[in-house]
Protein backbone atom coordinates (compact mmCIF):
# COMPACT_ATOMS: atom_id res chain seq x y z
CA UNK A 1 0.00 0.00 0.00
CA UNK A 2 1.14 3.55 -0.68
CA UNK A 3 -0.18 6.57 0.47
CA UNK A 4 1.33 9.93 0.16
CA UNK A 5 0.03 13.80 -0.52
CA UNK A 6 1.57 16.57 -2.00
CA UNK A 7 5.02 17.16 0.39
CA UNK A 8 4.06 20.82 0.70
CA UNK A 9 0.49 20.08 2.04
CA UNK A 10 0.22 17.15 4.45
CA UNK A 11 1.67 14.01 6.07
CA UNK A 12 3.57 11.61 3.41
CA UNK A 13 3.44 7.84 4.43
CA UNK A 14 4.49 5.28 2.00
CA UNK A 15 3.94 2.26 4.06
CA UNK A 16 4.04 -1.40 1.88
CA UNK A 17 5.83 -0.45 -0.91
CA UNK A 18 7.82 -3.16 -2.42
CA UNK A 19 11.65 -2.80 -1.81
CA UNK A 20 12.01 -5.32 -4.78
CA UNK A 21 8.91 -4.98 -7.80
CA UNK A 22 8.18 -7.79 -9.45
CA UNK A 23 10.25 -8.53 -12.79
CA UNK A 24 7.88 -8.30 -16.11
CA UNK A 25 7.18 -10.32 -18.46
CA UNK A 26 9.06 -9.15 -20.98
CA UNK A 27 12.52 -9.94 -19.06
CA UNK A 28 11.70 -13.18 -17.67
CA UNK A 29 10.85 -14.15 -21.49
CA UNK A 30 14.23 -12.34 -22.90
CA UNK A 31 16.27 -14.09 -19.85
CA UNK A 32 14.85 -17.71 -20.53
CA UNK A 33 15.82 -17.22 -24.08
CA UNK A 34 19.22 -16.24 -23.67
CA UNK A 35 20.05 -18.77 -21.07
CA UNK A 36 18.90 -21.77 -22.69
CA UNK A 37 20.37 -20.87 -25.84
CA UNK A 38 24.06 -20.31 -24.20
CA UNK A 39 23.34 -23.57 -22.55
CA UNK A 40 23.02 -24.99 -26.30
CA UNK A 41 25.40 -23.12 -27.60
CA UNK A 42 27.96 -24.23 -25.08
CA UNK A 43 26.59 -27.94 -25.78
CA UNK A 44 27.39 -28.20 -29.65
CA UNK A 45 31.28 -26.45 -28.68
CA UNK A 46 31.90 -28.97 -26.40
CA UNK A 47 30.47 -31.84 -28.07
CA UNK A 48 27.78 -34.57 -27.46
CA UNK A 49 29.77 -35.82 -24.38
CA UNK A 50 28.78 -32.34 -22.25
CA UNK A 51 25.40 -32.25 -20.95
CA UNK A 52 24.92 -28.51 -19.70
CA UNK A 53 21.07 -28.30 -19.72
CA UNK A 54 20.28 -29.89 -16.34
CA UNK A 55 22.37 -26.67 -15.14
CA UNK A 56 19.31 -24.47 -16.24
CA UNK A 57 17.29 -25.31 -12.70
CA UNK A 58 18.67 -22.57 -11.36
CA UNK A 59 17.09 -20.44 -13.22
CA UNK A 60 13.40 -20.93 -11.82
CA UNK A 61 15.34 -20.82 -8.27
CA UNK A 62 16.46 -17.28 -9.06
CA UNK A 63 13.30 -16.27 -10.20
CA UNK A 64 11.72 -17.27 -7.17
CA UNK A 65 13.41 -14.63 -5.58
CA UNK A 66 12.09 -11.52 -7.72
CA UNK A 67 9.48 -13.31 -9.79
CA UNK A 68 5.61 -13.88 -9.41
CA UNK A 69 4.36 -17.48 -8.90
CA UNK A 70 2.66 -17.95 -11.96
CA UNK A 71 6.95 -16.61 -13.77
CA UNK A 72 8.21 -19.31 -11.66
CA UNK A 73 5.66 -21.63 -13.11
CA UNK A 74 6.30 -20.71 -16.62
CA UNK A 75 10.33 -20.72 -16.00
CA UNK A 76 9.89 -24.21 -14.56
CA UNK A 77 7.93 -26.07 -16.90
CA UNK A 78 10.06 -24.35 -19.97
CA UNK A 79 13.33 -25.66 -18.06
CA UNK A 80 11.88 -29.33 -17.65
CA UNK A 81 10.99 -29.24 -21.78
CA UNK A 82 14.56 -28.54 -22.48
CA UNK A 83 16.34 -30.59 -20.28
CA UNK A 84 13.80 -33.70 -21.13
CA UNK A 85 14.51 -32.79 -24.80
CA UNK A 86 18.30 -33.05 -24.31
CA UNK A 87 17.67 -36.17 -22.65
CA UNK A 88 16.39 -37.44 -25.88
CA UNK A 89 18.55 -36.11 -28.15
CA UNK A 90 21.62 -36.87 -25.75
CA UNK A 91 20.34 -39.80 -23.22
CA UNK A 92 22.83 -40.53 -20.30
CA UNK A 93 23.19 -43.99 -21.21
CA UNK A 94 20.35 -45.66 -19.00
CA UNK A 95 17.12 -45.41 -18.68
CA UNK A 96 17.16 -45.00 -14.79
CA UNK A 97 19.69 -42.05 -14.84
CA UNK A 98 17.66 -40.47 -17.48
CA UNK A 99 14.69 -40.48 -15.08
CA UNK A 100 16.84 -39.14 -12.20
CA UNK A 101 17.17 -36.40 -13.58
CA UNK A 102 14.13 -35.66 -14.41
CA UNK A 103 13.31 -36.48 -11.58
CA UNK A 104 15.60 -34.23 -9.89
CA UNK A 105 14.38 -31.60 -11.66
CA UNK A 106 11.19 -31.96 -10.87
CA UNK A 107 11.57 -31.26 -7.61
CA UNK A 108 13.47 -29.04 -7.77
CA UNK A 109 11.86 -26.61 -9.82
CA UNK A 110 8.97 -27.53 -7.03
CA UNK A 111 11.00 -26.28 -4.68
CA UNK A 112 11.37 -23.41 -6.62
CA UNK A 113 7.83 -22.73 -7.18
CA UNK A 114 7.10 -23.28 -3.24
CA UNK A 115 10.12 -20.83 -2.27
CA UNK A 116 8.08 -18.21 -4.80
CA UNK A 117 4.67 -18.73 -2.99
CA UNK A 118 6.11 -18.56 0.60
CA UNK A 119 7.99 -15.12 -0.07
CA UNK A 120 5.16 -13.35 -1.79
CA UNK A 121 3.24 -14.18 1.33
CA UNK A 122 5.97 -12.73 3.71
CA UNK A 123 5.52 -10.01 1.62
CA UNK A 124 1.96 -9.82 1.99
CA UNK A 125 2.27 -9.78 5.76
CA UNK A 126 4.77 -7.67 6.11
CA UNK A 127 2.88 -4.93 3.63
CA UNK A 128 -0.11 -5.49 6.05
CA UNK A 129 1.80 -4.49 8.98
CA UNK A 130 3.28 -1.34 7.57
CA UNK A 131 0.06 -0.38 6.45
CA UNK A 132 -1.20 -0.50 9.75
CA UNK A 133 2.20 1.30 11.68
CA UNK A 134 1.63 4.00 8.69
CA UNK A 135 -1.99 4.15 9.69
CA UNK A 136 -1.82 4.59 13.12
CA UNK A 137 0.72 7.11 12.27
CA UNK A 138 -1.48 9.19 10.19
CA UNK A 139 -3.29 9.13 13.40
CA UNK A 140 -1.15 10.57 15.64
CA UNK A 141 0.54 13.38 13.27
CA UNK A 142 -1.96 15.62 11.94
CA UNK A 143 -1.81 16.95 8.64
CA UNK A 144 -0.22 20.30 7.50
CA UNK A 145 -1.15 23.54 7.09
CA UNK A 146 -1.32 23.60 11.30
CA UNK A 147 -2.76 27.33 12.42
CA UNK A 148 -3.03 28.65 15.69
CA UNK A 149 -3.86 32.69 17.07
CA UNK A 150 -0.09 33.64 16.59
CA UNK A 151 1.14 30.90 13.71
CA UNK A 152 0.45 29.49 10.34
CA UNK A 153 2.12 26.37 9.98
CA UNK A 154 3.75 24.34 6.69
CA UNK A 155 5.70 21.54 6.81
CA UNK A 156 6.55 18.08 5.31
CA UNK A 157 7.00 14.61 6.69
CA UNK A 158 8.31 12.25 4.37
CA UNK A 159 9.72 8.62 5.92
CA UNK A 160 12.63 7.01 4.11
CA UNK A 161 11.17 5.21 0.93
CA UNK A 162 14.59 2.85 1.35
CA UNK A 163 12.99 0.17 3.34
CA UNK A 164 9.51 2.41 3.95
CA UNK A 165 9.60 1.75 7.60
CA UNK A 166 7.88 4.17 9.83
CA UNK A 167 9.92 6.17 11.32
CA UNK A 168 10.10 8.65 14.84
CA UNK A 169 9.73 11.87 13.97
CA UNK A 170 6.76 13.97 14.56
CA UNK A 171 5.90 17.26 15.00
CA UNK A 172 2.99 19.70 16.82
CA UNK A 173 1.56 22.36 17.15
CA UNK A 174 -0.84 23.91 20.07
CA UNK A 175 -2.49 26.83 21.11
CA UNK A 176 -2.76 27.29 24.81
CA UNK A 177 -3.18 30.54 27.10
CA UNK A 178 0.06 31.00 27.07
CA UNK A 179 0.27 31.49 23.82
CA UNK A 180 1.34 28.80 20.88
CA UNK A 181 3.68 25.88 21.41
CA UNK A 182 5.45 24.27 18.58
CA UNK A 183 7.32 21.04 19.13
CA UNK A 184 9.53 18.98 16.63
CA UNK A 185 11.08 16.10 17.77
CA UNK A 186 13.03 12.42 16.58
CA UNK A 187 12.58 9.50 18.25
CA UNK A 188 15.65 7.15 18.34
CA UNK A 189 15.09 4.23 16.24
CA UNK A 190 12.20 2.78 13.66
CA UNK A 191 9.50 0.82 13.56
CA UNK A 192 6.38 -0.04 16.21
CA UNK A 193 8.80 0.39 19.27
CA UNK A 194 9.61 3.79 18.04
CA UNK A 195 5.72 4.83 17.27
CA UNK A 196 5.09 3.35 20.89
CA UNK A 197 7.62 6.24 22.32
CA UNK A 198 6.23 9.14 19.29
CA UNK A 199 3.06 8.01 20.96
CA UNK A 200 4.19 9.15 24.49
CA UNK A 201 5.87 11.95 23.92
CA UNK A 202 3.49 13.29 21.66
CA UNK A 203 0.74 12.69 24.29
CA UNK A 204 2.71 14.28 26.92
CA UNK A 205 3.53 17.39 24.80
CA UNK A 206 -0.41 18.12 24.01
CA UNK A 207 -0.85 17.93 27.32
CA UNK A 208 1.32 19.82 29.06
CA UNK A 209 1.46 22.68 26.37
CA UNK A 210 -1.75 23.61 27.22
CA UNK A 211 -1.89 22.70 30.98
CA UNK A 212 1.69 24.08 31.96
CA UNK A 213 2.33 28.19 32.01
CA UNK A 214 6.22 28.00 31.29
CA UNK A 215 7.93 26.11 28.53
CA UNK A 216 10.69 24.42 31.11
CA UNK A 217 7.57 22.82 32.82
CA UNK A 218 6.14 21.11 29.38
CA UNK A 219 10.11 19.92 28.32
CA UNK A 220 9.77 18.44 31.80
CA UNK A 221 6.62 16.49 31.22
CA UNK A 222 8.29 15.70 28.04
CA UNK A 223 11.18 13.67 30.25
CA UNK A 224 9.18 12.48 32.25
CA UNK A 225 7.35 10.72 29.46
CA UNK A 226 10.62 9.39 28.22
CA UNK A 227 11.51 7.92 31.35
CA UNK A 228 8.07 6.06 31.77
CA UNK A 229 8.12 4.97 28.46
CA UNK A 230 11.92 3.54 29.09
CA UNK A 231 10.62 2.08 32.62
CA UNK A 232 8.04 0.29 30.22
CA UNK A 233 9.97 -0.69 28.00
CA UNK A 234 12.30 -2.30 29.77
CA UNK A 235 10.18 -4.54 31.65
CA UNK A 236 9.03 -6.09 28.11
CA UNK A 237 12.74 -6.59 27.24
CA UNK A 238 12.76 -3.95 24.71
CA UNK A 239 15.94 -1.37 24.52
CA UNK A 240 15.57 2.30 25.82
CA UNK A 241 15.28 5.34 23.83
CA UNK A 242 15.99 8.84 23.91
CA UNK A 243 14.59 11.57 21.96
CA UNK A 244 16.06 14.95 20.10
CA UNK A 245 13.46 17.67 20.29
CA UNK A 246 12.92 21.32 20.22
CA UNK A 247 10.15 23.16 22.01
CA UNK A 248 9.32 26.65 21.28
CA UNK A 249 6.46 29.57 22.97
CA UNK A 250 5.21 32.09 20.87
CA UNK A 251 2.67 34.83 21.82
CA UNK A 252 2.20 38.23 20.15
CA UNK A 253 5.53 39.38 21.50
CA UNK A 254 8.48 39.64 18.60
CA UNK A 255 10.68 37.01 20.89
CA UNK A 256 10.14 33.42 21.06
CA UNK A 257 11.24 30.79 23.87
CA UNK A 258 13.18 28.03 22.61
CA UNK A 259 14.46 24.95 24.67
CA UNK A 260 16.62 22.77 22.41
CA UNK A 261 17.44 18.88 23.71
CA UNK A 262 19.80 17.69 21.15
CA UNK A 263 17.78 18.84 18.12
CA UNK A 264 18.75 20.69 14.94
CA UNK A 265 18.69 24.31 15.87
CA UNK A 266 16.03 26.49 13.45
CA UNK A 267 16.94 28.73 10.68
CA UNK A 268 15.54 32.31 10.35
CA UNK A 269 14.60 33.40 6.62
CA UNK A 270 15.22 37.13 6.62
CA UNK A 271 16.31 40.07 4.96
CA UNK A 272 17.50 37.15 2.07
CA UNK A 273 20.26 35.48 4.96
CA UNK A 274 19.37 32.24 7.19
CA UNK A 275 20.43 32.47 10.17
CA UNK A 276 20.93 30.38 13.30
CA UNK A 277 18.43 31.44 16.01
CA UNK A 278 19.95 29.54 18.75
CA UNK A 279 23.34 30.56 20.30
CA UNK A 280 23.26 28.62 23.33
CA UNK A 281 24.28 24.91 23.55
CA UNK A 282 21.60 22.13 22.98
CA UNK A 283 20.39 20.61 26.02
CA UNK A 284 20.85 16.80 26.37
CA UNK A 285 17.97 14.66 24.34
CA UNK A 286 15.02 13.64 26.58
CA UNK A 287 15.41 10.50 28.46
CA UNK A 288 19.13 11.65 29.52
CA UNK A 289 18.34 14.95 31.96
CA UNK A 290 20.16 12.67 34.15
CA UNK A 291 23.36 12.74 32.78
CA UNK A 292 23.36 16.57 32.19
CA UNK A 293 25.29 18.37 34.14
CA UNK A 294 22.87 21.49 34.59
CA UNK A 295 19.06 22.23 34.33
CA UNK A 296 17.53 22.90 30.89
CA UNK A 297 17.64 26.51 30.45
CA UNK A 298 14.71 28.82 27.74
CA UNK A 299 17.01 31.08 24.96
CA UNK A 300 15.22 33.85 23.85
CA UNK A 301 15.56 35.18 20.07
CA UNK A 302 13.83 37.35 17.67
CA UNK A 303 10.85 36.18 15.67
CA UNK A 304 10.40 39.42 13.01
CA UNK A 305 6.65 39.35 11.62
CA UNK A 306 7.83 39.02 8.24
CA UNK A 307 10.57 36.24 9.15
CA UNK A 308 10.39 32.68 7.89
CA UNK A 309 11.35 30.54 10.94
CA UNK A 310 12.43 27.35 9.09
CA UNK A 311 12.32 23.61 11.74
CA UNK A 312 13.42 20.12 10.57
CA UNK A 313 15.01 16.71 11.86
CA UNK A 314 18.61 15.59 11.10
CA UNK A 315 17.15 13.76 8.08
CA UNK A 316 17.60 17.20 6.16
CA UNK A 317 21.14 18.11 7.65
CA UNK A 318 22.93 14.90 7.95
CA UNK A 319 21.62 14.12 3.96
CA UNK A 320 24.92 13.37 1.91
CA UNK A 321 25.32 13.39 -1.34
CA UNK A 322 27.53 10.40 -3.24
CA UNK A 323 30.98 12.07 -2.00
CA UNK A 324 29.50 11.83 1.49
CA UNK A 325 28.99 15.58 1.74
CA UNK A 326 26.27 16.74 4.25
CA UNK A 327 23.06 18.88 2.79
CA UNK A 328 24.27 22.55 3.32
CA UNK A 329 20.93 23.83 4.42
CA UNK A 330 21.67 26.90 5.82
CA UNK A 331 23.64 28.12 3.04
CA UNK A 332 21.10 26.56 0.27
CA UNK A 333 18.06 28.43 2.67
CA UNK A 334 19.56 32.11 1.85
CA UNK A 335 18.30 31.65 -1.52
CA UNK A 336 14.88 30.74 -0.78
CA UNK A 337 13.89 33.80 0.44
CA UNK A 338 10.85 34.77 -2.27
CA UNK A 339 9.39 31.13 -2.16
CA UNK A 340 5.92 31.06 -0.32
CA UNK A 341 6.21 29.64 3.10
CA UNK A 342 3.86 27.07 1.59
CA UNK A 343 6.17 26.03 -1.09
CA UNK A 344 8.87 25.94 1.10
CA UNK A 345 8.63 22.13 2.15
CA UNK A 346 8.62 21.19 -1.42
CA UNK A 347 11.31 23.34 -2.30
CA UNK A 348 13.45 21.56 0.68
CA UNK A 349 12.52 18.15 -0.15
CA UNK A 350 13.04 18.61 -3.72
CA UNK A 351 16.85 20.14 -3.18
CA UNK A 352 17.37 17.29 -0.52
CA UNK A 353 16.32 14.95 -3.56
CA UNK A 354 18.70 16.36 -6.05
CA UNK A 355 21.34 16.67 -3.33
CA UNK A 356 21.27 12.58 -2.44
CA UNK A 357 20.90 11.55 -6.18
CA UNK A 358 17.75 10.01 -5.29
CA UNK A 359 15.93 9.72 -2.24
CA UNK A 360 17.15 10.36 1.10
CA UNK A 361 18.08 7.94 3.38
CA UNK A 362 16.56 8.99 6.54
CA UNK A 363 13.27 10.19 7.50
CA UNK A 364 12.15 14.29 6.61
CA UNK A 365 10.08 16.24 9.04
CA UNK A 366 10.10 19.63 8.08
CA UNK A 367 8.33 22.84 9.69
CA UNK A 368 7.87 26.29 8.53
CA UNK A 369 6.69 29.31 10.70
CA UNK A 370 5.07 32.58 9.73
CA UNK A 371 3.26 34.67 11.88
CA UNK A 372 -0.58 35.18 11.64
CA UNK A 373 -1.47 38.82 9.48
CA UNK A 374 1.61 38.96 7.53
CA UNK A 375 1.03 39.62 3.87
CA UNK A 376 3.40 36.70 2.69
CA UNK A 377 2.09 34.27 4.59
CA UNK A 378 0.07 32.54 1.13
Amino acid sequence: MRTSRDPAGSTVVDAGQRSTPPLSWAIVVFWLVVVTLIVAVTGVVLGRDTRPAPFLVVLPALLAGRGTVRQTVVASAWVTLVIAASLVDTPLGTAGADAAVIAFTLVFNGLSVARAAQRIRWEGEIARLRSAAAALQRQILRPFPLMTDQLLVHGLYQPVEEDSRVGGDIYEVVSSPYGSRVFIADVQGKGLQAISAAFAVLSAFREAAVAEPTLTAVVDALEEAVLRHNSFAAQTGERERFVTAIVLGVDGGDEVQAINCGHVAPLLLHDERATPVLRQEPCVPLGLDALAPEPRTVEWFVFPPDGTLLLCTDGVTEARDPSGAFYPLEERAAAWGDVLPKDVPATVYGDLRRHTAGTPRDDTALLVLRRRGDAGLL
